[in-house]
């Protein structure tokens, strides 16, 4: 969800060779700026696939982003990231996008993998049109360097391999899809105000999981859950919305779930949802039906932030408590923000992820 679009202002770097200066800050990590010159995310249309499984370079902002709860042979369990995010300097078309140093797309790819005792995380930088980082849709492939996400996806974005790492940790991971694509808000339209501001937003929760992982030298076989989150937008957020607190759930009955809200300066925060039954079948929840309530805080990197919830969702009989796994997931990167799996007790039980900026 909207939650990607941390990396704008990190992604500004690369464009000192470009003559185009980035509009002035509003809201979260400028993403509340207006986008004079982009496309705009427009209500009464849907995402078309397998075309939206690419890159929207007219859009000023987009991601790919996969979180995954996993369990090694042992039974210790493991989440891993992986998230590629572009950015436009400048309103161009799909054919100047891909112009050699001449383009204004920039990437930025981020990846984590997190165990109750630890957390590593890394990120790479990309320059647009020259091959360094891109998206395609069939074959389907996101990459940046060596980090690459694909495979000869269907219409469920399935099957796809994802693998990326660093010094001391690294994956390579299968994903099979037991279920179809989501789509969030009106037919994929994800309002983020009140006040117009939205995005187009899809996902793949369903993905069961099997592969292996990488810490400081020791290989572990791992399986699970994983979801995929797709969002595109070129004005995501409102001018006063400080920053975000994000859930995505796999709960043991089958259900999957979608939770955030876009905090105001004002209080007036914004939430919305989405409830999955375990066929695909989803719902949009109303804002004034969900509860998100902090229970207790923790120091990380000299912040204090909220790493226990209580959540609740009226209608669908779910009181539940979130806790992270570990506290001290901190990703650490140009502007940084928390990320890392969750676990989930009460009403319903399971696993999932959590993300938290603006803190």
């Amino acid at each position: 969800m909207v939650h990607k679009w941390i990396c704008v202002l990190a992604l500004i770097v690369l464009a000192a060779c470009d003559n185009t200066q980035p509009t002035a800050t509003a809201g979260f990590a400028g993403l509340g700026s207006e986008a004079e010159g982009f496309s705009a995310v427009t209500f009464g249309e849907t995402p078309d696939f397998p075309a939206d499984f690419a890159a929207h370079p007219d859009y000023r902002i987009e991601w790919w982003y996969v979180t995954a709860n996993l369990t090694d042979e042992q039974g210790k369990d493991w989440g891993v990231q992986w998230t590629l995010f572009r950015q436009a300097m400048a309103p161009q078309t799909e054919e100047q996008a891909q112009d050699g140093w001449q383009s204004a797309q920039v990437w930025l790819g981020h990846a984590a993998l997190t165990h109750a005792g630890g957390h590593q995380h890394a990120d790479r930088l990309a320059r647009g049109g020259i091959g360094q980082a891109g998206v395609r849709a069939k074959p389907f492939r996101a990459w940046i360097d060596d980090w690459s996400l694909e495979g000869d996806a269907d219409l469920q974005l399935s099957p796809l391999q994802v693998s990326a790492g660093a010094e001391d940790f690294n994956y390579q991971l299968n994903l099979q899809a037991e279920g179809p694509l989501v789509l969030h808000g009106e037919r994929g339209f994800s309002r983020k105000s009140d006040r117009g501001q939205a995005s187009w937003y899809y996902s793949q929760p369903f993905y069961r999981v099997d592969g292996e992982v990488e810490w400081q030298g020791e290989r572990h076989r791992v399986s699970g859950r994983a979801w995929l989150d797709r969002e595109w937008s070129s004005q995501p957020l409102a001018e006063d919305q400080q920053g975000w607190d994000w859930f995505s759930l796999h709960l043991h009955d089958g259900i999957k779930l979608m939770l955030f809200r876009l905090r105001s300066e004002d209080g007036s925060h914004f939430y919305s949802g989405t409830w999955i039954t375990p066929d695909g079948i989803s719902e949009p929840l109303e804002s004034d039906g969900i509860t998100m309530s902090p229970l207790a805080q923790t120091k990380v990197a000299g912040r204090s932030l909220p790493t226990r919830w209580r959540l609740q969702v009226a209608g669908k009989d779910l009181d539940i408590e979130v806790q992270a796994l570990n506290e001290q997931a901190w990703m650490g990167t140009g502007i940084p923000y928390w990320e890392g799996p969750i676990n989930v007790t009460g009403s319903h039980t399971g696993v999932g992820y959590l993300e938290m900026t603006g803190y």
